[in-house]
């Protein structure tokens, strides 16, 4: 898929990583549309061509309309990104169920919604269509304290292939990037965790903590893969290849 003049919309595109990829769709000549609940339509968020949409992913006659406007706006949509995400941390016999809820209700009601809106508006127009969903690798590793966040990436990774199935035959492909540990507003709030980032850096193949821009990177390039549907690609400079039983660290190796 050429991006040149593609419409596109970005959902978290206000800030980290949908707003790298947002940067990166408008070097590549798309229109771009922001829905973010913040504002995005000033700052570092503008773009040349662009469109910037106050939505809340949660509610659903927000991302209703908010899709149906960019549809209007655009004339139909060709590539969607799925970012916006919230974090959570918490013992899970502390969890409490409004916890649980606020977490599943952007990550995975949200990306449910706006991955529903924009596949009916994909299918409808004939085109067919791209769309990636940022997950994570916390949706197939074992994190402690992060129950609800791991169970709505795990959705979403379910999500994205049962969407690819059921919208492939119509030209629409869903897939999903899962980042690791990413430096951006909501990596931060790991600080107050004694050696966290440098733990991490070490136990990742490539040493270090990814960036927007490399999730960004990522995202952009699975958009363009015009035979690939219903996958998750690990964006995470492999921290996930790390394994606590690995002979080779008894041999400090």
């Amino acid at each position: 898929m050429n991006l040149e003049g593609a419409r596109a919309l970005v959902t978290g595109g206000a800030s980290g990583i949908g707003a790298a990829t947002v940067a990166l769709l408008d070097a590549a000549g798309a229109r771009v549309a922001v829905l973010d609940i913040a504002d995005a339509g000033s700052g570092q968020q503008r773009h040349r061509s662009g469109l910037a949409v106050r939505c809340d992913v949660t509610e659903e006659h927000d991302v209703v309309d908010a899709v149906a406007r960019v549809e209007q706006a655009f004339g139909g949509i060709d590539v969607a990104v799925l970012s916006a995400g919230v974090g959570g941390f918490g013992a899970f016999l502390d969890l409490t169920s409004e916890e649980w809820d606020r977490v599943l209700g952007v990550n995975l009601r949200g990306t449910f919604l706006c991955l529903r809106e924009v596949g009916r508006t994909m299918v409808s127009s004939g085109r067919g269509g791209s769309v990636v969903a940022v997950g994570s690798v916390s949706g197939f590793l074992t994190d402690r304290r992060m129950a609800h966040y791991s169970v709505s990436k795990a959705g979403v990774a379910a999500l994205v292939k049962v969407a690819a199935r059921e919208l492939g035959p119509a030209g629409v492909r869903v897939n999903a990037v899962a980042p690791g540990t990413t430096d951006t507003p909501l990596f931060a709030s790991t600080a107050r965790l004694p050696g966290y980032r440098e733990r991490v850096a070490a136990r990742s193949a490539l040493g270090a903590v990814g960036s927007a821009d490399d999730v960004a990177r990522a995202i952009v390039a699975l958009l363009q893969l015009d035979w690939v549907t219903g996958q998750v690609l690990a964006a995470d400079g492999g921290v996930s290849l790390w394994s606590p039983i690995d002979p080779a660290e008894s041999l400090g190796t």
